[in-house]
């Protein structure tokens, strides 16, 4: 499985994603590719999840994948009750 973390520019927000979803899914057992991309490196690009900022929705529209947007970067509860649930359904249906 592999979850892109994005944000608008720079690394920043996509860090701070990516260190929150590798301690959940560590926590949980979970194995995964994190990676964490601006959104102008993304283009082109394929991932099973995509987790963002929520202030990214309109340039993820047209994306066909999985979108998982994220209100508060630093609220942990809120990532992990977003993001965990869609990677247990992902691992169920493969």
């Amino acid at each position: 499985m592999r979850i892109v973390t994005l944000c608008g520019m720079g690394f920043g927000s996509s860090l701070t994603l990516k260190m929150s979803i590798d301690k959940i899914l560590s926590t949980n057992g979970i194995r995964a590719e994190v990676i964490a991309w601006d959104l102008g490196s993304f283009k082109g690009q394929s991932a099973d999840i995509v987790v963002a900022p929520s202030d990214m929705k309109k340039h993820l529209e047209s994306y066909s994948g999985k979108v998982i947007l994220i209100n508060n970067l630093i609220d942990q509860k809120e990532i992990e009750s977003k993001v965990l649930p869609v990677v247990r359904q992902m691992l169920e249906s493969n």
